[in-house]
């Protein structure tokens, strides 16, 4: 079975700049998958081969088996994409915005409607559907466009920063809405500049910088290459810091009675930094490790160490 999305050596250039540079990757059925990098690292230029709006210069790019060039029509009218930018007319009610959106698809008046109700359900803002898009308040026009690339019941849903400048809560409740509709079935494919919304959601992530991936995993196994802190508590404070030779131990600190261990994969190197510590004859009192973040490893892995900040991930 092909999967949602297949893409391989995906080639853009806009002048000078390669805005796309062999991209490849694959995203499964039914699969939550984040596209995380920096600004300019071609997110935004991918999704739009995807859905027509950029011809690729060379590479392949499938959707369900579709070409998305040779066979436009069929990949498209299986996707559903909530952009970052706010693109919608603003002269009609968003039900009838959804409508039309729908009538493109070539979906009947009838049924048009109904799915128009259902997706404005869905999000949460049905009680505005006589409302204009520029009257919605900045959260509603989010859950609005969630509404308008659901309203063709994708079997792809593009979410290209879904919740860029909403607060704490709204993005938690548009993290519900999403998360029920992978679990429905429907494959998603994420990009955010927030990682914690990536680690929270993502089934795998891949990592991209300059138009190339560089490296797609689970959360879990990328957090495991970062270098994690193991906060190892003794009932005396030492005369002075341990020299430990264990495998995995980057760095000995010592603060007080607490040594401040770095080490790659604190969980593997914690039973043999106890067996030393007590060989040693210090009685330990409490052990706490605390695992590598995403973000840490993001910014490992990409150029953006002076961009940090900008991006929203560090701080």
């Amino acid at each position: 079975m092909e999967p949602a999305i297949y893409a391989d050596d995906l080639r853009k250039a806009y002048g000078d700049v390669r805005a796309l540079d062999g991209l490849s990757f694959a995203v499964d059925r039914g699969e939550f998958f984040g596209l995380l990098g920096p600004n300019g690292a071609g997110k935004t230029t991918f999704i739009n081969v995807l859905v027509g709006l950029a011809h690729m210069d060379g590479g392949t790019a499938e959707v369900f088996g579709y070409d998305v060039e040779d066979d436009y029509r069929e990949a498209r009218d299986r996707i559903g994409l909530s952009p970052q930018e706010f693109n919608v007319d603003r002269f009609f009610p968003i039900h009838e915005v959804l409508e039309h959106k729908a009538g493109y698809h070539g979906i009947p008046q009838g049924e048009a409607e109904r799915r128009a109700a259902e997706a404005l359900q869905t999000v949460g803002i049905y009680d505005k559907r006589d409302t204009r898009f520029d009257w919605l308040s900045g959260g509603m026009k989010r859950r609005f466009l969630l509404a308008r690339a659901l309203v063709t019941d994708p079997e792809l849903l593009i979410l290209d920063e879904p919740t860029a400048g909403v607060d704490v809560q709204l993005r938690r409740d548009l993290w519900g809405v999403i998360e029920r509709l992978n679990a429905a079935g429907t494959t998603v494919l994420l990009t955010t500049h927030y990682i914690e919304e990536a680690e929270r959601l993502c089934d795998r992530v891949a990592i991209t910088d300059e138009g190339r991936v560089v490296d797609v995993a689970t959360p879990d196994e990328l957090r495991s290459r970062g270098t994690d802190k193991v906060y190892v508590t003794l009932a005396d404070a030492p005369a002075e810091t341990p020299a430990l030779d264990v495998d995995g131990v980057r760095e000995i600190d010592r603060d007080g009675d607490t040594l401040v261990v770095t080490a790659g994969g604190g969980g593997r190197v914690a039973p043999a930094l106890l067996r030393e510590l007590e060989y040693a004859g210090h009685e330990v009192v409490d052990l706490d490790i605390r695992r590598a973040s995403l973000e840490e490893v993001f910014v490992d892995m990409t150029r953006v160490d002076d961009e940090a900040e900008e991006l929203g991930v560090v701080g």
